[in-house]
């Protein structure tokens, strides 16, 4: 029997840190490593995407749904450089991905072989936490378990490089010797907790005030139990960064759901209206719809230091674990007898959720792409897994799903980058094929990336135990929220030549690869469209003609400012009448008497 290769030991590391999925696209680059991957009889797992760029999202969708770190795989030269987009978005949104990338054989460095691209600057700033090349085979152990380690103590990608020609080297390990590094497999981590000095400066604060709003994020994922008994001791609501959707339930009547851009009526006027603010896991950026600076007083929970103190003027800054930290801080939390500040909460909360059901049940032409959303709310397993593409499918999804029970969800939070929503759902699907798994892309993103990955869906669902893995596309043939950035932005009407999209049909497309498809043109299809699709035996794409009318109209808008965005889109839009009547039916749902009233 030959002695393992460099590429051997590669797969064989790899499997001793328990990855059982390489998300991949082969290349002459990586030869070495398929070759050895043909001789593991494919362990681990190789994912092949229709494009690089495809198995970094699936890597990233892959980490964010499991809690573990993903793993992507390129050849040299293009493939690294295909990478480098879903790479960018784990690094902003913290998640530990390891990418391996092929280089061409050392012999021909700095002699402008083809493919040939300095690799190393190139990852120099998406892996800046790691990134590392393998010059020799002793190299390897340590190169691969620090790229492991660092990815998952930072919460970012990393990277390593490997030469074609020491993919095939025989494989040695590093000697008891000078200059040598010996490496080993496996961490514990700690558990974080700040010190009883700084929780009690942070209770003190707390049990002060009188108004206290909590903003959670993807950092308290793992704090849920003890977010909801802060909550009911302070007697507080709880926004949720858009990354922390999934964080709390939004079936509890305190939870007042997104904030920011997308976010809700509750969450914006929680925020204009606390005197105390308690963050837990979250560096939400736009501080506009934080309290005033010399409103609030403040308090912050992160495990990264690096984040802390960030985005506010935080009186006390508590480094460590969410849960952890949470934990210790209850026994010094006094329960705020005066409940009216919480009981404005919910029912501001209660009317939110009737406003929301209100505006998407709006005529709109052909299908209100609210109303796609709010169908499905009420039929989401609980064990549902959602994904949103970036655009105006992010506004529904941050607005209109209540999350309940162990559902989980994500998007391009901090990048915003087009096209991960359906290879985020393939990732997830392998790292969870027990569970159903919805994405909802719009059809620019459907024509960037989507419909090739349709090709893998098809490639591999047979291997998922559940098969619902569901494809909503808002057909509206336009760039939808680019075109209402220009009007609300740049007070400029929509600029046809960039934003109209060339019509397609998704259906025929998803169905000739064997899915099931479902076209959508009326309101009524919504719901039992819905039906079919969760209890279907395969994956499905919806395809749902969707009204680009219907605005994105922020929460903290008033009835004023909408009708002012309609003036200035008469200077030529379009779709101006279909924009202002929209617009206009839309807003005035939130004036309308209470259901109750």
């Amino acid at each position: 029997m030959a002695a393992p290769t460099v590429a051997d030991y590669l797969l064989e590391r790899l499997r001793d840190w328990g990855v059982e999925k390489v998300f991949a696209f082969p290349g002459d680059g990586i030869n070495g490593i398929l070759a050895a991957w043909g001789r593991a009889e494919n362990n681990p797992q190789f994912v092949q995407s229709r494009h690089e760029e495809m198995s970094a999202f699936e890597a990233v969708g892959y980490a964010k749904f499991t809690g573990r770190f993903g793993v992507c795989m390129a050849t040299s030269g293009p493939g690294a450089i295909h990478l480098l987009n879903g790479l960018y978005d784990a690094k902003l949104d913290h998640v530990p991905v390891v990418a391996i990338v092929g280089q061409t054989s050392r012999s021909a460095m700095g002699g402008s072989y083809q493919q040939e691209v300095d690799l190393l600057s190139l990852f120099k700033d998406v892996a800046s936490e790691y990134v590392q090349m393998v010059t020799v085979p002793e190299q390897l152990p340590n190169v691969l378990d620090r790229a492991i380690r660092v990815a998952l103590a930072e919460r970012a990608p990393t990277a390593i490089i490997i030469p074609s020609d020491v993919q095939e080297l025989e494989y040695s390990a590093p000697t008891h010797e000078f200059k040598m590094v010996p490496s080993s497999v496996g961490v514990d981590w700690p558990v974080a907790v700040a010190g009883d000095a700084a929780i009690a400066r942070a209770a003190e604060i707390l049990n002060a005030g009188q108004k206290v709003a909590i903003l959670a994020g993807s950092g308290a994922r793992g704090a849920r139990a003890e977010l909801q008994q802060v909550a009911e001791l302070l007697g507080a609501g709880v926004a949720k960064a858009l990354l922390g959707k999934d964080v709390l339930a939004d079936d509890l009547p305190y939870v007042t759901g997104s904030i920011g851009l997308l976010g809700t009526r509750p969450s914006y006027d929680m925020m204009m209206g606390c005197d105390t603010l308690l963050t837990v896991g979250s560096s939400f950026p736009y501080t506009q719809f934080l309290p005033a600076f010399d409103q609030a007083r403040a308090v912050q929970i992160d495990v990264d230091a690096k984040y802390i103190g960030m985005r506010y003027p935080y009186e006390v800054n508590l480094v460590g674990d969410a849960a952890a930290t949470l934990r210790a801080l209850i026994p010094h939390l006094q329960r705020k007898q005066d409940r009216a500040w919480r009981e404005d909460i919910e029912a501001k909360v209660t009317r939110w959720w009737e406003v929301m059901d209100a505006e998407a049940m709006v005529d709109a032409d052909p299908v209100n792409p609210m109303r796609l959303f709010a169908e499905l709310s009420s039929r989401l397993p609980s064990n549902a897994i959602v994904t949103a593409d970036s655009g105006s499918s992010a506004n529904w999804y941050a607005r209109q799903l209540r999350f309940r029970g162990d559902m989980r969800g994500s998007l391009s939070g901090n990048l915003a980058t087009m096209g991960p929503g359906v290879p985020y759902g393939i990732g997830a699907k392998f790292g969870n094929p027990d569970r159903p798994v919805i994405v909802f892309a719009g059809d620019g993103a459907m024509q960037m990336n989507g419909l090739a990955e349709l090709i893998t869906i098809r490639h591999y669902w047979h291997e998922w135990g559940d098969p619902r893995l569901i494809i909503a596309v808002l057909h509206n043939n336009d760039l939808n929220q680019v075109t209402w950035e220009m009007r609300a932005m740049e007070g400029a009407p929509k600029f046809a030549e960039s934003q109209e999209l060339p019509d397609v049909d998704y259906a025929a497309f998803a169905a000739s690869l064997g899915l099931q498809a479902i076209s959508v043109d009326k309101p009524d299809q919504v719901g039992p469209a819905w039906d079919r699709a969760l209890s279907a035996d395969r994956p499905t794409l919806l395809d749902v003609r969707t009204d680009p009318n219907v605005p994105p109209i922020p929460p903290h808008a008033t009835f004023e400012q909408a009708k002012d965005a309609a003036k200035a889109i008469l200077k030529g839009d379009e779709n101006r009448w279909g924009v202002i009547k929209e617009g206009l039916k839309t807003k005035v749902q939130e004036f309308l008497p209470d259901k109750e009233a």
